[in-house]
């Protein structure tokens, strides 16, 4: 894969209808219908195809289901990565499930590590095990899900170019989604994308969406606090990120962790 040193990403922020996925397959198709043709990247939020449910058993679908079957051929038609998360299910069991679909290939995936236990989602789903780090065109990327953001051991890596969270996060606690964002960028020198839903679920639970790009330095790329919906677009730059922990080399006196399952 050749490397490319801008990159143009875009992330989606929108309602999602409450555990209907083909509603929202037809909206994604909507708006990528719509999508720029030089984004190299399409950044969806978290259970984009059903709004963040704890009844799996109604909706989750394998990695060759209807849902990641659509997404391949989006990301084929378009020749782009897509990535966000889905309800999945293997082996008998459900995930939280960040996929990353490039060209038409289901390329990589990451169950999420953290579940919501406020919300139960440890009793429905099962946890992750494996982290996960995705090459992309020459940068380093982590994927990440919503509750995972409050938890920066999990995240803290000094040679990942841009950390992606995808969340369905409640407008009560947005500004907490806003400042974690803001520190998971500067802690750790990278780009940081949060993509988060707008409108109420199921359980007319609200959200006021908040989806932006952060900068190493911890500047807001886009507009910062966003409540609208449809496509927010930024381009980022891996020479600018280089050159500015080369300037200034936090990462050289950072602690090491280890993380024990």
């Amino acid at each position: 894969m050749s490397v490319r040193t801008t990159l143009k990403v875009a992330l989606l922020q929108t309602e999602l209808a409450w555990e209907d996925v083909e509603y929202n397959l037809q909206m994604a198709g909507r708006n990528l219908s719509h999508l720029p043709a030089d984004v190299d990247l399409v950044v969806l939020p978290e259970m984009f195809s059903t709004g963040f449910t704890m009844s799996p058993q109604k909706v989750a679908e394998e990695n060759s289901g209807r849902t990641m079957t659509l997404i391949r051929q989006f990301s084929e038609d378009k020749g782009l990565a897509i990535c966000g998360s889905f309800a999945a299910t293997e082996a008998d069991r459900y995930f939280n499930r960040f996929f990353w679909i490039s060209d038409g290939d289901f390329e990589h995936q990451y169950d999420k590590r953290h579940l919501f236990r406020m919300a139960q989602e440890n009793k429905v789903y099962t946890q992750g095990e494996e982290d996960q780090r995705i090459d992309f065109k020459g940068w380093k990327i982590m994927p990440r899900i919503c509750y995972d953001l409050r938890f920066p051991v999990w995240s803290r890596s000094n040679d990942v170019d841009l950390q992606i969270y995808v969340a369905n996060w409640p407008s009560m606690r947005v500004d907490a989604w806003d400042k974690l964002l803001l520190a998971r960028a500067i802690e750790n020198q990278c780009y940081v994308i949060g993509v988060n839903r707008i409108g109420k679920d199921g359980n007319e639970v609200p959200y006021s969406g908040h989806s932006v790009v952060i900068g190493p330095k911890g500047n807001a790329i886009t507009t910062p606090e966003n409540e609208e919906e449809g496509w927010i677009i930024a381009s980022i730059d891996l020479e600018e990120l280089r050159a500015f922990r080369k300037a200034f080399p936090v990462g050289l006196d950072a602690d090491q962790f280890e993380i024990i399952p």
